[in-house]
């Protein structure tokens, strides 16, 4: 049996369908990322499944059993599902031990644990009001673990949280996985943090369910220009372009067929289409580059430093 079984579900919200007709399982220990554009449904999903709002229309069954919403529970929220969001939610003018040993449903020792798991343990003499917004993310986290939850709802986590509390809280949500069996879903709108995470994916547009599939699916054959934007840059073939591809690829290249910059390859003359590069981007981890061709743009990543704007370069496919 599934942990969590959604099943048709819709809601409507202010005369609108923000959510609609979605159907999936989770099963237990797995991890579960949602993307999708700003309105497309994916916080509205997460807080039914949460037992926080009611769905329009639709079943959400946790361990076999239905979730129930506000219109039934007098404090909303399912027990052994724990919803985090991006607002830290924590009240101020208390002790953060305090604060923890309010909502703790395991021993001293196990919580403790789970202080040390969440980078936490150093801050627990700390009052909440003193705290930077990473490191009240991360109190915010231990006390939904130290309620023994089943399911954790991770919705846009690090939106407000600079990078190095961001890289903290993902390495504290890696080490969570890999010490427990608790599943979770997550909600992102930074590809990095979904695809190295997930273990599938889904993409919600308008409210609906367009794919679900492994985030090397999504992130190489998105199901659609839209799913193709959420992961980062993409090039689209037109049919001149797939042609010319083709005959370095030896098999046929389909006309429309969208491919990321890392699989564009810089290879010897001969061996590929030939461009001109217009311009050159230093990321960082690499170069992005900029190529005209066939009367077209291309956009490549490369760890060539040599390159230069202006010059020629042969490319092919790497499929």
């Amino acid at each position: 049996m599934a942990l969590l079984e959604v099943s048709k579900v819709s809601r409507t919200e202010e005369g609108a369908l923000v959510v609609n007709n979605v159907s999936f399982k989770l099963q237990q220990g797995q991890k579960l990322a949602i993307a999708g554009a700003t309105g497309s449904g994916k916080t509205s999903l997460m807080k039914m499944i949460a037992g926080l709002i009611e769905p329009s229309s639709g079943t959400l069954l946790f361990q076999g059993e239905r979730i129930k919403g506000p219109n039934e529970r007098l404090i909303p929220g399912q027990p052994s599902i724990a919803y985090l969001s991006q607002y830290f939610e924590l009240r101020n003018h208390y002790r953060v031990k305090d604060f923890l040993s309010m909502a703790s449903k395991v021993p001293d020792t196990e919580a403790n644990a789970i202080y040390t798991l969440c980078r936490i343990d150093h801050l627990l003499g700390r009052w909440t009001h003193q705290l930077s917004g990473g490191e009240k993310q991360r109190i915010a986290l231990a006390r939904l673990l130290i309620t023994s939850p089943k399911l954790l709802l991770l919705d846009e986590p690090y939106s407000n949280l600079d990078l190095l509390h961001k890289n903290t809280l993902k390495t504290v949500l890696e080490d969570i996985n890999a010490e427990s069996n608790i599943s979770c879903i997550l909600v992102s709108h930074d590809p990095t943090d979904t695809l190295s995470w997930a273990d599938e994916i889904l993409v919600l547009k308008k409210g609906e369910l367009i794919q679900r599939a492994k985030p090397q699916e999504v992130y190489f054959n998105p199901v659609d220009e839209y799913a193709a934007t959420l992961f980062g840059r993409f090039n689209r073939l037109d049919e001149g372009l797939a042609i010319a591809f083709a005959q370095f690829a030896n098999k046929e290249i389909s006309s429309g067929l969208i491919v990321r910059p890392a699989s564009i390859k810089v290879v010897d003359k001969g061996n590929g289409v030939e461009g001109r590069i217009t311009q050159i981007r230093f990321i960082g981890s690499h170069y992005e580059i900029d190529i005209s061709l066939e009367q077209h743009m291309l956009t490549a990543f490369t760890n060539n430093k040599q390159l230069q704007e202006g010059q020629s370069i042969y490319l092919s496919l790497d499929l």
